[in-house]
């Protein structure tokens, strides 16, 4: 297995850190892999590339890899997952002028996502009354946890994102931009692009998404199934060189070299400084130069982030349902869970693997009832807002 060589694809974000670091800081070479990491922009790209073969491995969403494998939105290529690149991460940003009418309607405490939700609503109602055109929202794929998180905190305040709101893709590098020029009203993306909004005075970080779910599975190292079947050997020395990646990121003494890699042109492309307040979980949230700290932020491998949770793959298929983007089976649901292979996580470590157990249902919504991944059909039911398959 000696230099193996492997064509990695990723986007640049903040959860792509333990990838990028086993590469730049030798982890992958130490395992005898010759890995070399392809910049990309939109999932799509990412996604198609590695279904065909272009790429061995990828920083892949993880509801595109449970859409790739039940063949939703695409071809149908099943993928799996041996390493979770990262919990959390992600944020919602408003523009100064919906922060502003969001403020203005806020009862409560702001941080509250079902403050905000019930502000938002009271934002709607008002502005279809004046004859405005719907908020726009931007998320980063159709399946992603960036659509389902935006629509999880709107539902939970009365706004039906699929009639009251539009949601648009829009890649992640190019959210700033489109939020700058009017085109969109806010945004849901992983870091550092809230970041970036935020310095540049034009967005506010309303929500870190961990206030709408304590532990919400981000992106994966996703390969191909067949291709983890014929090269096992391969995708343990690239699972352990990621836990390596991850265990030189959590120590705060490497916080800096870590945000430096990762600041590289070819790697994320913007400020240390940056980089560094997202994993410190410590960020600006606003353009007046007001900070919050969370260690939920981002988890990259402390707290058993590393290690793949089938129930996290359960949830996101469950909103997959919910927003009439698959039918409800118990096969489907069993494919989905399937993508998410802590066996492989613990054949690759040698050890057994533990699961977090701070959150009894592995999500913990700030709404709603405890997620009971047995009984999907009476989890969504409790909701109003819902658009599911006949």
């Amino acid at each position: 297995m000696t230099g193996q060589p492997l064509h990695i694809g990723f986007i640049p974000l903040v959860d792509a850190a333990a990838l990028i670091v086993a590469v730049d800081k030798g982890f992958t070479a130490a395992e005898g892999l010759n890995v070399t990491l392809v910049r990309e922009v939109s999932w799509s790209n990412v996604r198609d590339k590695l279904n065909i073969g272009l790429f061995d491995a990828a920083h892949l969403l993880a509801p595109v890899a449970i859409a790739s494998s039940l063949g939703l939105g695409h071809v149908k290529v099943p993928i799996v997952a041996s390493f979770n690149l990262g919990l959390n991460g992600n944020a919602i940003t408003v523009s100064p002028l919906l922060h502003a009418a969001l403020m203005a309607e806020v009862d409560g405490d702001p941080l509250d996502p079902m403050v905000t939700a019930l502000a938002l609503a009271r934002v709607v109602a008002a502005r279809r009354k004046a004859g405005a055109e719907p908020l726009i929202f931007g998320m980063t794929f159709p399946f992603s946890t960036h659509n389902y998180q935006l629509r999880f905190w709107m539902a939970a305040g009365g706004v039906d994102p699929d009639e009251d709101v539009r949601l648009v893709v829009l890649p992640p590098p190019y959210m700033v931009n489109s939020l700058a020029n009017g085109h969109v009203d806010a945004f849901c993306v992983g870091a550092p692009w809230n970041s970036v909004a935020v310095d540049l005075g034009i967005g506010h970080i309303l929500h870190f998404v961990s206030d709408i779910l304590e532990r919400a599975a981000e992106k994966v190292l996703a390969v191909r199934e067949d291709w983890s079947e014929k090269n096992p050997e391969v995708l343990a020395a690239l699972t352990r060189a990621h836990c390596a990646a991850a265990a030189f990121i959590e120590n705060p003494d490497n916080r800096d070299e870590a945000a430096r890699i990762l600041a590289q042109p070819e790697r994320i492309g913007v400020s240390p400084e940056v980089l560094l307040r997202t994993l410190d979980g410590r960020l600006k949230i606003s353009p007046d130069g007001t900070m919050r700290e969370s260690r939920r932020y981002l988890l990259v491998g402390r707290e058993g982030a590393a290690r793949p949770d089938p129930r996290q793959a359960a949830w996101l298929y469950a909103q997959m349902v919910r927003w009439g983007q698959s039918p409800i089976s118990p096969e489907a649901l069993k494919t989905a869970e399937a993508v998410f292979r802590p066996d492989l996580y613990d054949a690759a470590l040698g050890v057994p693997g533990t699961v977090n157990n701070d959150v009894p249902d592995a999500v913990g919504a700030f709404a709603g009832p405890a997620f009971d991944p047995d009984d999907i059909a009476a989890h969504l039911a409790a909701f109003e807002i819902a658009h599911m398959k006949g």
